[in-house]
């Protein structure tokens, strides 16, 4: 069985926003939220949401969505995320 790849955006309480791959969205959140697993970035910055993610190939896919991502400009984060929501309307 292949395994799904994710890209993520979490919303920081601060407002600031983390980029990051994983299997599991929703899994990865709580840990960020809730364990020492999550990111040295965002443990000083809970609670955070699950403001975006987008599927993908393989892990390899994954790595380089999340590095063209990190590149963007916040705002530019924040219209990927809007352009998100407006879909799943």
């Amino acid at each position: 069985m292949q395994q799904s790849w994710y890209v993520y955006i979490l919303e920081c309480s601060d407002g600031s926003l983390y980029t990051g791959v994983t299997t599991d969205p929703e899994r990865r959140l709580h840990e960020h939220n809730h364990s020492p697993r999550g990111a040295r970035y965002t443990r000083a910055r809970r609670p955070l949401s699950l403001a975006y993610q987008e599927p993908a190939d393989s892990r390899a896919h994954a790595c380089r969505r999340e590095w063209e991502i990190k590149q963007l400009s916040a705002g530019a984060k924040r219209r990927l995320i809007s352009a998100q929501r407006q879909k799943s309307r």
